[in-house]
């Protein structure tokens, strides 16, 4: 049980996801305080005169009844800069490496058209009288 537990912990795709998410929840801390202190107040003035930012007020003058816009596009504005870097540093890099070092070859299978032809030709072998050995190779 435990060697079962073992294998799956060192495997690489465990280790290659906790080391994402670490990195992830480390720069997720730098794009909130990007977004909080400089994209946050950026949209704020929007808002104009009011004091909570951009939005509506709907009843009272509370912030619990204050529907904040800037709060979604702030929320937006960090995944689009998360995704961003996910894909420009993580993603892109990562294929082009498996494109680049990719040593074995792709298995081709042969498609029903080609495998029609061969038995076509196995048979029309066979029917002349010939050794259908050499074809049956073919098909393997």
């Amino acid at each position: 049980m435990l060697k079962g537990f073992k294998d799956f912990l060192l495997r690489g795709n465990v280790l290659d996801l906790a080391v994402a998410v670490v990195i992830g929840a480390a720069f997720t801390a730098i794009v909130t305080a990007f977004t909080s202190n400089i994209i946050n107040p950026l949209i704020a003035s929007i808002g104009g005169g009011n004091e909570y930012g951009w939005g509506i007020q709907l009843t009272g003058n509370t912030s619990e009844t204050f529907l904040n816009f800037g709060a979604v596009v702030t929320a937006i504005i960090n995944f689009i800069i998360i995704a961003a870097v996910v894909y420009f540093v993580l993603i892109l890099p990562a294929n082009a490496a498996k494109k680049k070092f990719a040593t074995e070859p792709e298995d081709k299978e042969a498609s029903e058209t080609d495998l029609l032809i061969q038995i076509r030709d196995i048979l029309a072998s066979n029917a002349d009288g010939t050794d259908s050995g050499a074809h049956a190779k073919t098909l393997q």
